[in-house]
């Protein structure tokens, strides 16, 4: 089966030990200390390969654990550093914690590759410690613990539009025909059991990625069947098209099927509501109502909250140009940068937590904090995002920078400033 999630352990590698020796050669009798430093462990690297579109590797092999350091040697040897850890993902991968659920790196857009443990560092030989007053140092430096962590991976596609809808609508139907995806089609349910992405080119305009999301049920928001494995591939799309059968065919309703998908969509993240929808109503060539037209009410229903509804036919190809050229314009008025989940969990290393800074009033009455520490965090956090201003407000905290600004006299309203950035202070 398509796999688009696996829980993981990565650990990083042990940097080698600093080597405690002292020189002995013939007429040198006084040689002193001559152990060399250990080589640094091996990073954990996950990088995107082009050539994967599932996680199915990671069902088979759950454990990936970078190389030690050499150990230094005699003669002031440096030991080797170890190979860093190459884990291939397919694009589109989020790198979660498992713990807290909290992204650690989404491998899509301009991430191709991204050093999530770092390796230990190497420890210093006892070269490295001889002072006058202590010529032949008999220890040396261990070297620095590797870091471990679960993660868990998921697969979330990467499309500008969404189709969505019950399963046995025409979804697949529809994206072969305006693509160049060749996803199975049959007439059963679930026959879709992963999404497929197709290529839809447009004459006289840009064309657009579209993904063929399985089919929902109802509770798929709450992991009834495989709801939350397909839920997730949509929160990259920015258009969604709603695809129902309008004629019936099974004997559901077509209103009801596109309230019932909106809930679910609505329970598993609301934002997903806020993208732009259209309404594909397939089937039309199924069509023999004489009393009510199915058209008539779904626009009825839903042209006046400002979805579109379009009457086609996937196997024949009517009224697929209309609808194509409607999800184009729709795109035009989104943001078209790519979906990119914001970093949320940070890996701090020992060194990381002994960087210095400094929480200072200024002759303003300006808070101001500086130092390494604060440089690194503002660069790997983008606080124009809700989620990374979340972020930047944790490390506050659990840094005890704003236990330090509150002992240095901070009041709601006295302005922090760091480096270029500058907030009012409020609890």
């Amino acid at each position: 089966m398509f796999a688009d999630s696996a829980k993981i352990f990565i650990k990083s590698g042990k940097g080698g030990d600093g080597h405690v020796s002292f020189r002995k050669e013939l007429f040198v009798p006084a040689g002193g200390p001559d152990g060399g430093d250990g080589g640094k462990g091996g990073d954990v690297i996950f990088e995107v390969d082009p050539g994967l579109n599932t996680l199915t590797d990671f069902r088979h092999v759950r454990k990936y654990v970078a190389q030690d350091g050499e150990q230094g040697g005699k003669k002031r040897c440096h030991g080797s550093n170890s190979e860093n850890l190459v884990i291939k993902v397919p694009e589109g991968t989020v790198i979660k914690d498992f713990e807290t659920g909290k992204v650690i790196a989404d491998m899509s857009g301009d991430h191709k590759r991204e050093v999530i443990l770092k390796g230990g560092k190497g420890g210093l030989g006892n070269m490295n410690f001889a002072t006058p007053t202590m010529q032949a140092p008999k220890y040396a430096q261990p070297g620095q613990t590797g870091h471990e962590l679960w993660v868990q991976l998921e697969l979330k596609v990467i499309a500008d539009v969404g189709l969505v809808g019950f399963p046995n609508v025409g979804k697949s139907t529809l994206l072969s025909r305006v693509s160049n995806a060749r996803p199975k089609i049959a007439n059963y349910h679930f026959t879709t059991l992963n999404p497929h992405l197709g290529v839809v080119d447009l004459d006289g305009s840009a064309g657009f990625v579209m993904a063929d999301i399985p089919g929902l049920i109802e509770g798929a928001s709450q992991g009834v069947g495989l709801g939350h494995d397909f839920l997730r591939h949509i929160e990259r799309c920015r258009v969604l098209v709603h695809v129902v059968d309008a004629a019936g065919t099974e004997g559901r309703d077509p209103v009801a099927d596109i309230k019932a998908i909106n809930a679910e969509l609505e329970a598993y993240n609301p934002e997903l509501l806020k993208r732009p929808m259209v309404i594909a109503a397939n089937k039309i060539d199924a069509i023999y109502s004489e009393d009510e037209d199915p058209i008539a009410v779904l626009r009825e229903a839903f042209e006046p909250e400002g979805i579109r509804v379009f009457p086609i036919s996937a196997v024949s190809g009517k009224g697929v140009k209309e609808l194509l050229y409607a999800v184009y314009e729709l795109l035009q008025t989104v943001n078209l940068e790519p979906v990119v989940f914001e970093k949320e969990f940070n890996i701090e290393y020992a060194g990381d937590r002994n960087l210095p800074y400094t929480v200072e009033k200024d002759a303003d009455g300006v808070f101001v904090v500086e130092g390494p520490r604060i440089e690194k965090m503002l660069g790997y956090t983008n606080l124009e995002s809700e989620k990374g201003f979340q972020f930047f407000q944790g490390f506050l905290k659990d840094s005890g920078i704003l236990e330090e600004l509150e002992a240095a006299g901070i009041q709601e309203g006295d302005t922090v400033r760091m480096y270029g950035l500058a907030f009012d202070y409020y609890k």
